[in-house]
């Protein structure tokens, strides 16, 4: 399969996604009990107000005709207009996706730096304590809810040891770094403001390990598989046979080769953990888009809910075609197979 034929593929792939996607987004919104235009006016508004509010904001329609004009609007790439902010929904989520991004990409980093070395011991020490150790942790984290960790690390290094900060970016008396690419991090350095560095780096530890902690038994899954694989390899066998030390053995020939097949798996992470950060957001007070569909779905906000599930799967698929290039690229073989 060649590179043209590959992203004809994923955009057919990509239109019957977010198609999926709205029919399923709008249809839970609407089966919700409640009523947006009751919340929006108040409850001591009359019902001629909220029925007016309600014929502004489109309920009183057919649900067809809500779909079908949804659908029109995001074909013109317009997610439509918040009920709770007020806003366009597209602008909202510009604002908070930077914040949920620096969060997941920060999450997977330390997933791949902690994962990656814990699945080679594993594999080289198979069967023994170390093995049995790794497998322990990712059966772990696999299965630990990122909110009960989030609350745990919270209570144990926020509110016993005082030693991270518990919610939050930036401490209240501080402000943000000059706004370049909302990364308050990469911010900071391109700024030369050494203090929000600091402090924003703080403030990140805790829910990126929480983040990361329900991953890293993945990664730690993957690159063990991957790597007994290698090692039972003809040319591992061969390169012992020449003299080459062990770890020259497994780190030089085994590892390049066992990260491979995992690049998929490291890739479909990303998209994990962008809706992975809904929870932790929530728990650490981060304020990004997870924090913001929270807030919409107790306010029945269909809009900004909907809004927020396609950009997620607009994402999630976006990361599935780089992974399929990306794998083209390392190992060229795959193109000509297809």
């Amino acid at each position: 399969m060649n590179v043209w034929s590959l992203i004809r593929q994923r955009c057919w792939g990509l239109v019957l996604v977010m198609f999926g996607v709205c029919v399923i987004t709008f249809t839970i919104s609407h089966l919700i009990p409640g009523d947006p235009a009751r919340l929006l006016a108040g409850d001591r508004a009359s019902e001629e107000i909220v029925q007016h509010i309600r014929q502004q904001l489109g309920l009183d329609q057919p649900l067809y005709v809500q779909f079908g004009r949804y659908v029109l609007d995001l074909l013109h790439g317009d997610l439509g207009t918040s009920i709770r902010t007020g806003r366009p929904v597209l602008e909202d989520l510009r604002a908070f996706f930077p914040a949920t991004l620096e969060l997941a990409f920060c999450a997977l980093l330390l997933a791949i730096v902690l994962g990656v070395p814990l699945g080679v011991v594993s594999a080289v020490y198979r069967n023994k304590w170390p093995d049995h150790l790794v497998r322990l942790l990712s059966v772990t984290g696999i299965s630990t809810p990122a909110f009960w960790l989030g609350l745990g690390v919270i209570i144990l290094f926020y509110g016993q040891l005082n030693l991270l900060p518990g919610g939050g970016r930036l401490d209240d008396w501080l402000d943000p770094p000059t706004h370049i690419t909302g990364f308050y991090l990469l911010d900071s350095l391109l700024t030369g403001n050494g203090e929000a560095f600091w402090n924003s780096l703080q403030h990140l530890i805790l829910p990126a390990l929480t983040l990361a902690f329900v991953h890293l038994g993945v990664v730690a899954r993957q690159i063990r598989s991957a790597m007994l694989e290698q090692l039972g390899e003809d040319y591992i066998r061969t390169a012992r046979a020449n003299g080459l030390s062990h770890w020259r053995v497994v780190l030089g020939h085994a590892l390049p080769n066992a990260l491979i097949p995992s690049v998929t798996v490291l890739g479909l992470a990303l998209g994990d953990l962008l809706y992975g950060a809904v929870l932790t957001e929530t728990v650490f007070a981060w304020p990004g888009m997870g924090a913001y569909v929270v807030d919409s779905i107790q306010a029945l906000d269909f809009p900004a809910v909907m809004g927020f599930a396609v950009v997620v799967s607009f994402a999630y698929v976006m990361v599935n075609l780089i992974v399929d290039l990306l794998y083209l690229w390392i190992d060229p073989r795959m193109g000509r197979e297809g």
